[in-house]
């Protein structure tokens, strides 16, 4: 039998090929489009006016559901309408969205989601309960809000809250102990140079550049009369770092990060470090860099600022100039005498001290700072920019080296 024009010659056929292909891809499309709707009716909320006509089911109603009690009546939903619904003040109800969202959310998202309902619906004085700690997922940004609870924390709350604390400070640690340790190690063994290196231990391109003069154009090669190698560090005191943090409000994340950072590096026997943290008053913490959480509930977020008097401070500590390193974490939005605080840090960095500036030291990027104050420092060679945890280790060895630091270019 022939197959006339346009009919299906069985399975292989071209004509039914392109049919079924066809209709995939109208499936595929309707698919899309279906999942498209659905995303966007869960960011609009479901009024009237949201135009996807799509109704929720199951999941997600339920998820549907998790994000109107946050994003609800009591504050404006992120397309700018309100919501019907919220979660008030009611633990129970708090706690049963805390396991809601844990569920239908991953933990990123969760973190996300608890900030927002600490920041939109007042829901601070919550977290004094133990049951509600319990639930929450923890976070570098839910250990500052506990650490502003501190003072008006109740006892029966403050273990559970160390315990919360305790296991985000582990997992930090976890994640940038060793790779700083081994960049401080190296940056060390670096800086000690020795004129009668081990083979392993020469530094060639300095000794390459020393040795210029020595160049052979016949055989094309340098006689390295002079061996320039990397020192080895021993177990003496090589360098001194002063971590000064400002506790202000808006500085908590970077308030966490440095406690943590303090603590490794006060591991390390070859770096003396000390830890001091500032408002209005100055407190050193360093007799506690043993356990950064202990560390953590010594300070008290919030209040003023006073640079000047911080930094003061910290220059009365310094012995050995030259091998000293001063990072500085502010926003810089200084209530005490700036012109002296100007003073200090050229004062400082005329005596042989390497001086690190950084706004904040958080995953965040740069906060709002005193853009003033940053050109001066600048001015003075100091320049302040926003450090991210990861890149910390690389800033302190570049500071310990005496080699320009590398500030991010979005900075």
């Amino acid at each position: 039998m022939t197959a006339t024009p346009g009919e299906a010659t069985g399975p292989t056929g071209s004509t039914g090929t392109k049919d079924t292909t066809n209709a995939t891809d109208a499936v595929n499309a309707t698919e899309i489009t279906d999942e498209r709707l659905r995303r966007w009716r869960l960011v609009l909320g479901g009024e009237e006016a949201d135009g996807t006509g799509c109704v929720l089911a199951g999941q997600d109603a339920a998820m549907d559901g998790a994000l109107t009690a946050l994003y609800g009546k009591d504050g404006k939903g992120r397309s700018g309408r309100d919501r019907s619904a919220g979660l008030g003040a009611s633990a129970p109800s708090v706690a049963r969205w805390l396991g809601d969202i844990r569920t239908y959310f991953p933990s990123s998202v969760v973190q996300v989601m608890q900030r927002d309902a600490i920041d939109r619906l007042g829901l601070s004085t919550l977290l004094l309960e133990p049951e509600m700690l319990e639930a929450v997922e923890a976070d570098v940004h839910l250990v500052g809000t506990l650490l502003s609870l501190n003072k008006v924390m109740p006892e029966t709350t403050k273990e559970t809250a160390r315990a919360v604390v305790r296991k985000v400070v582990e997992d930090l640690e976890k994640r940038l102990a060793s790779r700083t340790r081994a960049t401080l190690t190296g940056a060390l063994d670096r800086s000690t140079r020795v004129s009668r290196p081990r083979h392993q231990d020469i530094d060639w391109n300095r000794t390459i550049a020393a040795n210029l003069k020595h160049y052979l154009p016949e055989y094309r090669t340098i006689v390295p009369e002079r061996l320039i190698g990397y020192g080895r560090a021993s177990q003496s005191v090589k360098k001194e770092v002063v971590l000064c943090v400002d506790q202000s409000g808006s500085m908590a994340a970077s308030v966490v990060y440095a406690s943590v950072f303090g603590a490794v590096l006060a591991s390390m026997r070859s770096i003396a470090t000390r830890l001091v943290v500032f408002d209005t008053a100055v407190v050193d913490l360093t007799d506690q860099l043993d356990d950064p959480v202990d560390v953590l509930f010594g300070t008290q977020l919030g209040g003023g600022t006073d640079i000047n008097r911080a930094l003061a401070y910290c220059q009365s500590q310094i012995t050995r100039p030259a091998d000293t390193v001063v990072v500085l974490i502010s926003d810089l939005y200084e209530g005490g005498i700036r012109d002296e605080m100007l003073k200090r840090v050229a004062a400082m960095k005329a005596s042989g001290v390497q001086f690190v500036t950084l706004l904040a030291l958080s995953d965040e990027g740069a906060p709002a700072y005193d853009r003033e104050h940053a050109a001066a420092l600048a001015a003075l060679d100091a320049p302040a920019f926003a450090c991210t945890p990861d890149l910390f280790p690389e800033v302190m060895a570049a500071a310990i080296e005496k080699r320009p630091l590398p500030i991010p270019d979005a900075a």
